[in-house]
């Protein structure tokens, strides 16, 4: 596992339990600290593995740089310098055409970065101000979500000319018949969260107005699901988890020293986890080990298991048993004759 600090140093640690206990602590296995040439200036803001070799990684800092590492010799390979502080990047899960890194910084305009060539001249045009978040999307590698502090969320299409495909309204569309795209808002704040469901069908968007979105990721529609009031006081990139491999979705949300755990598709607030002892700044998901990692200022990064399922009795029928709520896109839709008039 990767974590950058409020300190620029970057972490390296082995999550697997070799005692088998319980309750564990992990050392960190290499770091680049303060004494490091290249560590950075200021705050890590995002950490990220090349997503086909752990033989690199990425990290981008309030320095105004974004570093590509070895990680066998923990030196820089390349760096990318930005004229603003930068926010957060994100490489494409499923890219095999492309090795683009999305930048977002202070700057309105969106930095795409090519390990290939080195290059940073590609420039996605169309925010207002700063992009606090981005993601590309974990279906189509060409698609690429950004949020901004200008209250809206866009599509890209990283093909086009244009770029832009299509920048998203909480309203949908409808709040009047004169309604034009610079009236579109994602959010009435500053949209600082933006995350893909695993199967990439939908976009959760979290923004400074205290409210978490679903959007439909393919024709950008508001799915108006109702998570009540998120607590959202970070004036920075708010770092949330989707998770994966469940039979329902779960968004983990971090507010002040607790996680809020929310049904993605239902809008329920499921359970709030409770171990830190000062804000948590992020959460991550790993979908092999079915955990969930945060990291917070009190220094600590805390793994959490998901509790045992209770052994069902073998008299109990699956039918007398809670339907659970599942990701619309799998739903058996079809209709049998029987119920036809």
């Amino acid at each position: 596992m990767l974590s950058g600090g409020s300190d620029g140093v970057i972490g390296l640690y082995d999550l697997e339990n070799l005692s088998r206990k319980p309750t564990y602590a992990c050392e960190a296995l290499f770091s680049v600290g303060r004494s490091h040439l290249d560590v950075h200036k200021y705050s890590v803001e995002t950490v990220q593995w090349y997503p086909h070799d752990t033989g690199m990684f990425t990290s981008s800092s309030f320095d105004k740089t974004l570093k590509i590492w070895d990680t066998n010799t923990l030196q820089p390979a390349d760096m990318f310098y930005f004229d603003e502080t930068v926010y957060s990047h994100h490489m494409s899960p499923v890219a095999t055409q492309h090795c683009l890194i999305a930048v977002g910084t202070r700057s309105p305009n969106i930095r795409l970065c090519d390990l290939k060539s080195g290059s940073s001249s590609h420039i996605l045009r169309g925010h207002r101000e700063g992009v606090m978040a981005v993601s590309w999307s974990s279906r189509d590698e060409y698609i690429l979500a950004s949020g901004s502090a200008d209250g809206r969320v866009k599509l890209w299409d990283v093909r086009r000319a244009s770029g832009c495909l299509s920048t998203l309204d909480q309203h949908n569309g409808k709040r009047s018949k004169f309604y034009s795209e610079a009236e579109m808002f994602a959010h009435n704040g500053m949209v600082n969260g933006i995350c893909y469901t695993n199967d990439g069908l939908h976009l959760l968007s979290i923004g400074t107005d205290d409210r978490m979105r679903l959007w439909n990721s393919s024709t950008g529609k508001n799915t108006l699901v109702n998570y009540g009031k998120i607590c959202n006081e970070s004036r920075k990139r708010l770092k949330f988890a989707i998770s994966c491999g469940c039979n329902q979705e779960f968004a983990f949300v971090p507010h002040a020293s607790i996680i809020a755990v929310y049904a993605v598709f239902t809008g329920e607030l499921i359970t709030e986890l409770r171990g830190h002892y000062d804000t948590i700044n992020c959460c991550v998901f790993h979908p092999h080990f079915q955990e969930l990692y945060s990291g917070s200022k009190d220094c600590n990064i805390l793994a959490w298991i998901p509790a045992p399922r209770k052994p069902v009795a073998d008299d109990i029928s699956e039918k007398s048993l809670p339907q659970q709520h599942l990701n619309p896109a799998y739903e058996d839709a079809w209709s049998s004759s029987d119920d036809e008039d």
